[in-house]
């Protein structure tokens, strides 16, 4: 039996800043996150083509801005004045694409601390791990780290070759066989799995490891409730209105 070390992160955290309250992925939504309570955001980094770290979900520009096409093949210049807050409503009109350096510098002053997932574009998984693990020991280094996750093996173990000492996290949207070893096998300190695959025997296994668990994403008070009395450490979620965070 692995000891759990110590564990410098709260237990709930805000999805994609502020769940649905705001634009995902942009200082308004830590904003709106923060001003509810939550001291802890997940959000998503990818790379330009020019490999500039920035936050955004999906691999392509049409959902969240008033781009088009795959960010990965624009450069950050091109990026960088569009709108990504006009689609969630109109007070968000304006609200730009953060970059990674202008999210530490909100975080180093407000606090917040925070879950990165590795979001590669096409062919970037290595790429996008190294490249971000290297800003954040940069940015991040006299802050507590964020915890950096992905379900792209190739992004934590290019993350793990370029700055070992930060901390990583398997995604799991379900436990299917060797998950536990290959979470060990990357170094991870924790698993974050989505909310149904996840019962008491299943975080007894990861606590034993060594591993923290993380939950995804839970929005309902029963499921809370079954989590935490299976004692999970720490959960993501949209409903952000609705769970008062520790």
């Amino acid at each position: 039996m692995h000891t759990l070390l110590p564990w410098p992160y709260p237990f709930w955290i805000a999805h994609r800043g502020a769940g649905k309250l705001a634009p995902e992925n942009t200082l308004a939504a830590f904003r709106a996150g923060q001003a509810l309570g939550y001291r802890m955001a997940e959000c998503d980094v990818t790379l330009t083509a020019d490999e500039q770290p920035f936050l955004l979900h999906d691999a392509t520009l049409e959902r969240t801005t008033d781009g088009r096409g795959l960010a990965a093949e624009h450069a950050w210049s091109a990026l960088a004045g569009l709108d990504a807050g006009a689609w969630h409503g109109p007070r968000f009109r304006g609200e730009r694409l953060p970059t990674l350096e202008a999210l530490a510098d909100h975080a180093r002053h407000s606090g917040l601390l925070l879950n990165l997932e590795l979001k590669p574009g096409p062919g970037q998984a290595a790429r996008t791990g190294a490249v971000v693990a290297r800003e954040v020991a940069r940015l991040w280094a006299d802050l507590t780290p964020p915890l950096l996750s992905s379900f792209e093996c190739a992004s934590l173990e290019a993350a793990r070759a370029a700055v070992e000492p930060l901390p990583r996290a398997l995604l799991l949207e379900r436990l299917t066989p060797g998950w536990l070893d290959t979470a060990r096998g990357l170094g991870c300190a924790a698993v974050v799995v989505h909310c149904g695959a996840l019962d008491v025997a299943a975080i007894a296994r990861a606590h034993e490891a060594g591993l923290r668990v993380l939950s995804y994403t839970v929005n309902r008070a029963a499921e809370a409730r079954r989590l935490q009395a299976a004692g999970i450490d720490g959960l993501i979620t949209d409903a952000v209105d609705r769970f008062a965070p520790d």
